[in-house]
């Protein structure tokens, strides 16, 4: 069947009449195949988009690590500022979008990647698109040179530590260390694994198996602002430095003059230490091992204005009007499903100047809707494009108190 393709889809896909879902597609291209399910899996091009581009990583048709290699880059940069507009067009919102910032590429320093055990070996790199199968890689265009360095590695370790019937998981993060490496999936950690996997010592600067840390050769530590953090194994980051950068920048901004500020889903202090070199910050966040990782390297902090750290469920205990009254600023990076429960208080309560970090443009959209219906001004968008080649999409935005 020959169709057409008349927009992608949120997870990257083109989308043709009728809802026929066909990958590695671009807007306007007329393409022909066998159609299943709703799917045209196999497509060929007969009308190429003018916006299509020679792939340039050799595993993108097999790996699932990208979607949107065939597109431009100035295509890509246009697409998903529009997906955002489109969140917000559909809560009735417009915004001053400012430039997107894209990370090059081989800048990703966190990634999670599968192991197996084959008959010959192991298999370590990426899914396949819509598949368990696991696509070796041998050169990636995403990920920092020094996470493609541990294959070997990690292959090894594959063979000692998995099994033919289940995979394992590998949370790769670059640190200032070294590599910080967290597995699971794997074999019960006895006696003889943990002897086994101290060889490794010289790839990682920690190595952790489960909730076991089987070795530190170096605590693999982070710099947020001024001050160095050690996040718990498989902890969130930021995806690239860069991209962790503009949006410190714009939350800096978005916070400029504050004298008190909280940093609601603070993680381990991306946010917080770089805002306490300008005023008090108060952390909030539900993550255990996250709050005390912020507190042992504000402890061993120089040159930055107090902070405090707090273990709160903020979507079943959001912080209420008397808990916000203290701070005349606020900063917010809820996951992917949002802070409707917090961003009601922050909207009936909440300090004058807010920050807001989301990495997805739906829940953000109805978000902004809640915190403009009452009288916050939404002053300006950042997109921020830290996961290249992919559908996914990042923002940092300015709210402040109409009366302002």
């Amino acid at each position: 069947m020959e169709i057409k393709i008349q927009r992608l889809g949120h997870k990257g896909d083109g989308i043709a009449e009728g809802h026929v879902l066909v990958p590695l597609t671009l807007p306007g291209e007329t393409v022909e195949g066998d159609i299943h399910d709703g799917r045209m899996d196999a497509p060929r091009i007969l009308t190429p988009s003018p916006d299509r581009v020679k792939a340039p990583c050799s595993h993108f048709r097999q790996c699932g690590g990208c979607s949107l290699q065939h597109a431009s880059d100035s295509f890509l940069a246009n697409w998903k500022s529009q997906v955002i507009e489109t969140a917000l067009a559909a809560q009735g919102l417009t915004a001053d979008f400012r430039p997107i910032h894209i990370s090059p590429p081989r800048s990703r320093r966190r990634a999670t990647l599968a192991g197996t055990r084959t008959k010959k070996g192991a298999l370590v790199g990426f899914h396949a698109r819509r598949s368990d199968t696991i696509v070796p890689i041998t050169d990636c265009h995403v990920l920092h040179p020094d996470l493609m360095a541990t294959l070997p590695a990690l292959e090894q370790i594959t063979r000692i530590g998995g099994s033919r019937s289940a995979t394992l998981s590998f949370a790769l993060t670059r640190s200032d260390a070294g590599i910080d490496c967290a597995v699971t999936g794997g074999k019960p950690l006895d006696e003889a694994l943990r002897m086994a996997l101290p060889q490794f010592i010289q790839h990682f600067a920690r190595l952790t198996w489960d909730d076991d840390t089987v070795f530190t050769e170096t605590p693999p530590v982070q710099h947020f602002g001024t001050v160095a953090v050690t996040p718990p194994p498989g902890a969130f980051l930021q995806a690239t430095p860069d991209g962790e950068a503009t949006l410190v920048a714009a939350m800096l901004e978005a916070t400029q003059g504050a004298k008190h500020i909280v940093d609601l889903f603070s993680g381990s202090g991306t946010f917080t230490f770089p805002l306490a070199a300008r005023a008090p910050v108060h952390a909030v966040e539900g993550d255990r091992a996250m709050i005390a990782a912020l507190d042992h390297g504000m402890r061993h902090a120089t040159g930055i204005k107090k902070v405090t750290g707090e273990v709160r469920d903020l979507f079943r205990r959001p912080l209420m009007g008397d808990d916000l009254a203290p701070y005349d600023a606020a900063i917010i990076d809820p996951p992917r499903a949002g802070a409707e429960a917090q961003v009601q208080e922050l909207a009936a309560a909440g300090p004058a100047k807010i920050g807001f970090v989301s990495c997805n443009p739906v829940t953000f959209a109805r978000d902004a809707r809640t915190l403009i219906d009452a009288g916050c001004r939404l002053n300006w968008v950042q997109v921020v494009d830290q996961f290249r080649w992919s559908p996914h999409v990042e923002l940092a935005a300015s709210f402040t108190r109409a009366h302002m």
